[in-house]
């Protein structure tokens, strides 16, 4: 499989969860709306808004991978895949197969975090 495959596959694959995601989050939001129980005092489990922030982090977070991904299919485009956003050095294929729209390097990656 060649890398614009590789990343349209992982594209579709972080959609198909973003559509999983969405109708996670329109039940519970139904569930509430169905339902006059006090969730935010109930000792049995979380609340109804504490799901409903939990998926909607996991929605984001999701949206920026799909982000990502295109991003990379763009440099893909521009002939830069695979190049070290931060010091032009290559990627590394292991890294790529691990983060297919990874922008840098493991040394530049590492350099980045706090």
């Amino acid at each position: 499989m060649d890398t614009r495959e590789r990343l349209a596959v992982e594209r579709q694959q972080a959609l198909d969860r973003l559509a999983s995601l969405t109708g996670d989050y329109d039940a519970v939001v139904a569930a509430s709306l169905d339902t006059n129980a006090d969730d935010e005092h109930d000792p049995e489990g979380h609340t109804i808004a504490f799901e409903r922030s939990q998926i909607g982090a996991l929605v984001r977070q999701v949206r920026h991978h799909v982000a990502e991904v295109d991003a990379a299919l763009e440099r893909v485009d521009a002939g830069t895949y695979g190049v070290c956003e931060v010091c032009g050095r290559p990627v590394g294929e292991a890294r790529l197969d691990a983060l297919p729209a990874a922008r840098t390097c493991v040394v530049c990656a590492a350099r980045v975090r706090p």
